[in-house]
């Protein structure tokens, strides 16, 4: 691992501002205020942890392999006291952010109905309801009279 500068907490605690917003994460010290804009949750979310270790929450909103492999594209250096496991540098893969263009998230499959199915699917209640209706007047009729 290439040798990092090293930050107390105090020291990160002193970039809390939109203008300079420096949080730790798995030990590791980051500054993301050229990325407050496009997180995805929105800047109040890191402006919130600012200038504080933000591993907890990281951890529990469960963060895809881009917003981890991102963790060292921002990293300035690390947190006074913290060691880092042997290969923890190994398992990222890329630090380049995904192409505009490209979706990252998930494929809908398309699966288109036929037409027919679609007007059976309508009429076939429609027919249901109707004869119900029918029925029901015409027994009721007859008791009637």
């Amino acid at each position: 691992m290439a040798e990092h500068t090293v930050f107390t907490l105090s020291q990160v605690a002193q970039h809390k501002s939109k203008k300079d917003c420096w949080l730790v994460i798995d030990g590791r010290v980051l500054n993301v205020t050229k990325f407050l804009e496009e997180h995805p949750g929105g800047e109040e979310v890191l402006l919130e942890s600012a200038g504080k270790d933000a591993t907890k929450e990281f951890k529990d909103i469960g963060h895809s392999k881009t917003a981890q492999n991102l963790l060292l594209k921002y990293q300035v250096g690390v947190l006074q006291g913290y060691t880092f496991k042997k290969n923890a540098d190994v398992q990222v893969a890329s630090t380049d952010e995904p192409k505009k263009n490209e979706m990252s998230a998930f494929v809908i499959k398309d699966d288109r109905m036929p037409k027919y199915a679609a007007l059976v699917e309508f009429f076939v209640p429609l027919l249901v309801a109707g004869s119900y209706f029918s029925y029901r007047y015409l027994t009721t009729g007859s008791s009637m009279v």
